[in-house]
């Protein structure tokens, strides 16, 4: 069982208030939907929560069967994907995806990826340069890059950003999957993606 907790969060850039006691709790099993108008701070609250910014006050939990997550630790249960993560363009899909494993100790990794890479339906462009790829093609990419280590939370904001209907439906079964056996945290403003939140945190800006 996996827990993330988030406690009166704030905040501040310079004298604008972007988020204001935020708090919920959430487990394995579940998904967390935020959202609210563009610019209201849904990038920044899912940038806090997954370790990558700091509140300006409050506190972000993570644990694991009861146990507290260090701070340093809390990578190795993280996956994110959002539009403004970069990719090596002049690499191909399989060298990211190497350097994404190697970065994240993962041993053995082929197999993995081979199966991921099948589920978005890129397999067989592999060996592609990332900078051959279409937009869609380049967020299903990033999909494979979270999931390589079977992320306890899965954060993913804009979930249907640059995808096609056949690409959605495929992302779609990868986000049902994860809050089946795991946690979601989508940052969204569309109804469709809406369908897999057990909570809502709206933000107004």
């Amino acid at each position: 069982m996996f827990e993330l907790t988030a406690t009166k969060l704030t905040r501040r850039f310079a004298a604008i208030t972007v988020l204001k006691n935020i708090e919920f709790e959430i487990h394995s099993g579940q998904c967390l939907a935020i959202t609210g108008p563009n610019g209201s701070g849904k990038t920044t609250l899912v940038r806090i929560l997954s370790n990558l910014l700091h509140p300006s006050t409050g506190s972000v939990e993570y644990k694991r069967e009861g146990a507290v997550v260090k701070n340093e630790n809390r990578y190795r249960y993280i996956g994110l994907v959002g539009p403004y993560l970069e990719l090596y363009e002049e690499l191909t899909a399989k060298e990211n995806l190497d350097f994404f494993a190697h970065m994240q100790n993962i041993k053995d990794s082929g197999e993995r990826i081979d199966r991921l890479m099948k589920q978005v339906g890129l397999r067989g462009r592999e060996e592609d340069t990332v900078k051959t790829y279409s937009s869609g093609m380049k967020q299903r990419l990033k999909y494979v890059a979270a999931l390589l280590a079977e992320p306890e939370v899965l954060f993913v904001d804009e979930p249907r950003s640059n995808l096609d209907e056949a690409g959605i439906e495929k992302i779609y079964a990868i986000l049902e999957k994860q809050k089946k056996e795991k946690i979601l945290i989508i940052a969204t403003n569309d109804k469709q993606d809406l369908r897999f939140a057990d909570q809502i945190v709206r933000i107004n800006g």
